[in-house]
């Protein structure tokens, strides 16, 4: 039991030495290490999947909701996730790490985009939208998102472009605490 003991308090007292060494590459220039990354995909992945456990999905086939997504997503999210047609943008250029093109890939989960989005991902340069938006427009982004890789550079500008047309538009929708259907 000593030796358990002895060896937790070295083992906390390398980490700590190591965190205020600074040796660790933090510029985000500079990839993760094999090991970090593995490890802080994994925190990620099974932290939004538990989080987002137990929230309920609405109906995200309407049409006018998936307008108002793309509007949404013309305007905030576009500059890091792309859009069809979309190569790189001198703003995704420079994030590590490098957010997943969803004009190409599907989101395969809807409640867990739901939670990334209301809430975003620390040290990812994931905003936490619901802070600025309530859940409908976030609704509305995740149902865009399950049409979006189905959509060409065309298909995408006439659906983005007429999304406003509801009286919407694409401003800030204010979070309403009362009204938080996370769960």
């Amino acid at each position: 039991m000593k030796a358990l003991l002895l060896f937790l308090v070295l083992a906390t007292v390398a980490a700590v030495a190591f965190v205020y060494s600074g040796v660790y590459p933090i510029g985000a220039d500079q990839p993760h290490w094999a090991m970090t990354e593995r490890a802080v995909e994994l925190l990620r992945d099974r932290s939004i999947e538990k989080q987002a456990a137990g929230i309920a999905v609405p109906a995200l086939d309407d049409p006018a909701r998936i307008r108002r997504g793309a509007m949404h997503y013309a305007e905030m999210c576009s500059s890091c996730h792309l859009t069809p047609g979309m190569r790189d943008t001198e703003l995704r250029k420079g994030l590590y790490p490098q957010p997943p093109d969803l004009a190409r890939h599907a989101v395969h989960d809807p409640a867990e985009a739901f939670w990334t989005i209301k809430h975003g991902v620390k040290m990812s340069a994931m905003p936490a939208w619901g802070r600025s938006h309530d859940d409908a427009a976030i609704w509305d982004m995740v149902a865009f998102l399950q049409v979006l890789p189905k959509q060409d550079e065309a298909a995408f500008e006439a659906m983005a472009g007429s999304a406003g047309d509801d009286g919407h538009g694409g401003g800030h929708h204010h979070h309403d605490d009362e009204h938080d259907d996370d769960h």
